[in-house]
């Protein structure tokens, strides 16, 4: 699953703890959101490393030429 998607399972499974007086969905939701706030955040850093690497490699290959 995406990040996106365990933070919005995360937020309907605490909300759904809350009003049902069941505090492990709550606790359970908010742990999904944790999870899907994490990936994001791998998500941005891989992005970011992907377009550095691209960069230096297109410096590279003008180098050579």
């Amino acid at each position: 699953m995406s990040g996106n998607t365990d933070v919005v399972k995360g937020r309907l499974k605490e909300a759904a703890g809350a009003l049902t007086g069941n505090e492990n969905l709550r606790e359970e939701g908010q742990t999904d959101q944790a999870v899907g706030n994490a990936k994001k955040s791998v998500q941005k850093i891989v992005r970011k490393v992907e377009k550095t690497a691209g960069k230096a490699i297109d410096k590279v290959k003008d180098a050579a030429k």
